[in-house]
């Protein structure tokens, strides 16, 4: 399993020292509240500082697919974000743009339903997210919906998961074909956010 750790409603300063100090990660991702705040600006500054990370905007394309996917690419993001409620036409465009950058997309699944989802999940290289919503609170029984969701949509092969995950979580979902286990605040809101990254990496990697 890769580890996304994502930067949230920080500034831009802060940002370069929490991408810095946490670019032992798998992934990167710039946080939907950074892409907001400063736009392409923040691919840009945070570049630098990622080491051998990836870097993911969640930019949560839902129209202008081809021209939002296009901007960030061409600014340096190796992995962008668009909504599974986006059309069928957006995305197709979002892959397009994806395929000829030689880079990659991860499609939300917030608030999409089974129907929804079977109509989008044929995106060979595409990763399909599972997403609690931080909105809705609440617990989640992350591997049993991981189960359920592998059961249903067998095709579907790259698969990441955001929403309230722990160290604890993660290492129930180690053994599941889970690729990606994205996490915020229990990393970047820790006292020493590196030392908290590093408990995580041992879990998963060790």
């Amino acid at each position: 399993m890769n580890i996304q750790v994502a930067i949230d409603r920080v500034t831009l300063e802060q940002a370069k020292v929490l991408t810095e100090q946490l670019n032992t990660a798998d992934i990167i991702e710039i946080g939907t509240s950074l892409t907001k705040d400063y736009g392409l600006a923040c691919v840009h500054e945070l570049l630098p500082y990622k080491g051998e990370a990836k870097l993911l905007a969640d930019i949560k394309t839902i129209d202008e697919g081809a021209y939002e996917f296009r901007q960030y690419f061409e600014a340096g993001a190796d992995i962008l974000t668009v909504m599974g409620a986006s059309a069928v036409a957006t995305l197709d465009s979002c892959y397009e743009v994806t395929q000829d950058f030689g880079k990659e997309m991860l499609i939300d699944l917030l608030e999409c339903s089974d129907e929804k989802i079977a109509k989008i999940s044929h995106y060979p290289d595409a990763i399909y997210s599972l997403h609690f919503s931080s909105d809705a609170g609440g617990e989640h029984d992350v591997v049993k919906a991981l189960q359920e969701f592998t059961q249903k949509f067998p095709t579907i092969r790259r698969l990441a998961l955001a929403g309230g995950l722990t160290a604890k979580s993660l290492e129930e979902l180690k053994h599941t074909p889970l690729e990606i286990g994205i996490i915020g605040g229990a990393v970047t809101k820790a006292d020493e956010p590196k030392e908290a990254l590093n408990r995580i990496i041992e879990v998963i990697k060790g």
